[in-house]
């Protein structure tokens, strides 16, 4: 079955068209205009491209109405439109994705994909916050992870790699990129993950801060006088590598690093020690490790944050080969040095071919 892929992001629409074998026919950005995507450049591309005979949408928030893909029709739409209070940034634009490619393709079959669905097998114990139950019930709080697409293929392909079925293993996924997250996957199933409510909970990110002491958020409204705008902006768009480095770009902070910056040696000890500490937690949620994985652009391309990392790690049985370690770059490849306890994998982040699967299993 080929399907169409479609990524809708804060300024453009992703669409890649992957065939029976999941070969990659062609790949366009969709600008976005004041009234949602321009469809004049997809309706180009599909002209020089075999017909899609589906169509998979990532959508960043499935609420708790959604625990795994669903067929698109006017109900599922406005189920999703009414979720994006829960995802303001996100929702809205894969509805108007969603729109747009209905537009071009009327009578093609589309499924909706959701990056919090791979996470609806938390327990009531990993997804439930400690606040007060009249704010749980009126506004669905609770953990609801993201990534879920990355860390479902993820899981799924290193456990390919490894020659052992998913459902034996014990794996956390580290999806390290400009946001970044982590999930421990029990038989194929999530059962703790460091994203939260929102995305902004967990890990350092590019420009995230991540896990901060809620405290300290009533403080700074409270007694530094800020607004919730000005702490919000503070949080997402300038805190994370950006705060402690002045860059979002891994790249830079090694850079930084090598050049013995002191704002990048912070930046770096402490994204390393929030993720180590995560690591461990996840850990122990999944109740020991047998495969350890890296993906995303900062887990397939750094060999600095996956060698710190495991050397960190050394007690649990983790270690890397150093050379393999070094040269992964653009390949799925086990980098665990010899007689590891616990196996490392680098695995591509292609959540296309996760969507793909899940279109083709839905749809039969």
């Amino acid at each position: 079955m080929r399907v169409l892929v479609v990524n809708a992001g804060s300024s453009s629409l992703k669409v890649s068209l992957l065939g029976d074998d999941d070969e990659v026919f062609g790949t366009v950005n969709l600008p976005a205009d004041a009234s949602g995507f321009d469809t004049a450049e997809l309706s180009a591309a599909l002209k020089e491209w075999p017909a899609p005979e589906a169509v998979g949408h990532r959508i960043v928030h499935g609420g708790t109405r959604f625990s795994g893909p669903v067929r698109i029709d006017a109900e599922v739409l406005q189920q999703i439109s009414d979720l994006s209070a829960l995802a303001p940034l996100h929702n809205p634009k894969a509805v108007a994705g969603l729109e747009a490619v209905a537009e071009v393709l009327p009578d093609v079959p589309a499924v909706g994909c959701f990056d919090t669905a791979f996470h609806s097998t938390l327990s009531a114990g990993a997804s439930t916050y400690p606040i007060p139950a009249e704010w749980r019930q009126a506004h669905n709080i609770r953990r609801y992870g993201f990534h879920g697409l990355s860390h479902a293929y993820a899981s799924g392909r290193a456990a390919e790699l490894a020659g052992r079925p998913v459902s034996e293993l014990r794996i956390v996924i580290c999806h390290l990129g400009a946001g970044a997250s982590l999930s421990a996957v029990v038989g194929g199933e999530s059962v703790d993950t460091t994203m939260g409510f929102t995305p902004l909970e967990g890990l350092v990110m590019a420009t995230r801060s991540g896990t901060v002491d809620p405290g300290l958020v009533l403080w700074l409204q409270q007694q530094a006088g800020m607004t919730a705008k000005d702490v919000q902006h503070g949080l997402e768009r300038v805190g994370g590598l950006t705060a402690l480095a002045g860059t979002a770009d891994m790249r830079d902070v090694e850079a930084g690093l090598a050049a013995g910056d002191e704002r990048s040696i912070l930046a770096m000890d402490v994204y390393l020690h929030r993720l180590r500490a995560s690591i461990g937690s996840m850990m122990a949620s999944a109740g020991g490790l047998d495969l350890l994985v890296f993906t995303g652009g900062v887990g397939e391309n750094s060999p600095i944050v996956r060698g710190r990392i495991a050397e960190s790690l050394s007690w649990a049985g983790v270690a890397v080969d150093e050379q393999v370690n070094g040269v992964t770059r653009g390949k799925d490849q086990e980098i665990s040095a010899a007689g590891a306890a616990a196996r490392t994998f680098v695995i591509n982040a292609r959540e296309d071919l996760q969507i793909a699967g899940e279109v083709r299993k839905l749809l039969g």
